[in-house]
């Protein structure tokens, strides 16, 4: 759950303050923007060193997190 985790900084970091959040929390109950979803793209490519494309229809963190791991294993 390494993936969840580290997610899981970055989510609360971009909200400022810290978020409770499991596999699945849904995007909608986080309450981000678009713009802030952007960020959050931005820095999980930076942070994973990986590029998720730019249509993610992800609704919950548990898919976010199954994507970031097939994006990193396949690197």
């Amino acid at each position: 759950m390494e993936t969840l985790a580290k997610l899981k900084e970055i989510l609360s970091e971009c909200k400022g303050e810290e978020l409770d959040v499991n596999m699945d929390t849904t995007f909608d109950e986080l309450d981000f923007d678009s713009l802030d979803k952007v960020d959050i793209v931005m820095q999980i490519e930076e942070a994973y060193d990986i590029s998720l494309g730019d249509n993610m229809a992800l609704s919950t963190v548990g898919e976010l997190v199954k994507k970031i791991d097939e994006a990193v294993a396949n690197k």
